[in-house]
């Protein structure tokens, strides 16, 4: 399964279009990410906490794209984009969603 930001993948050519394909995933903090983000804020520096977990959450959401793809019988994903919003306080949904498509080599 290709994945690809742009409309179009070098060296092939779209035969179909699929149809919107998504995945989200919603992820919460947890009270230690919160302790330590806290004395991060005093004194200054990456969150690692919050870095893994927003990573985990994409990864996860594009993996759920890409099996709503599959399922579709789709060979490629394009125009993938990755939204957030944050749904209560202390939880946000990362969303994946792009146009799948069936492709041929050129």
């Amino acid at each position: 399964m290709i994945i690809s930001t742009t409309e179009n993948i070098p060296g092939y050519k779209i035969k179909e279009y699929v149809g919107l394909v998504r995945g989200n995933a919603v992820l919460s903090r947890n009270v230690g990410v919160d302790i330590a983000a806290g004395l991060k804020t005093i004194v200054g520096g990456e969150i690692k906490g919050y870095r893994e977990l927003l990573t985990r959450s994409r990864e996860l959401a594009i993996e759920r794209m890409t099996d709503e793809a599959e399922n579709l019988n789709a060979d490629a994903v394009i125009t993938v984009r990755l939204a957030t919003s944050q749904i209560m306080s202390g939880a946000a949904e990362i969303v994946a969603y792009g146009t799948a498509v069936r492709i041929e080599k050129i």
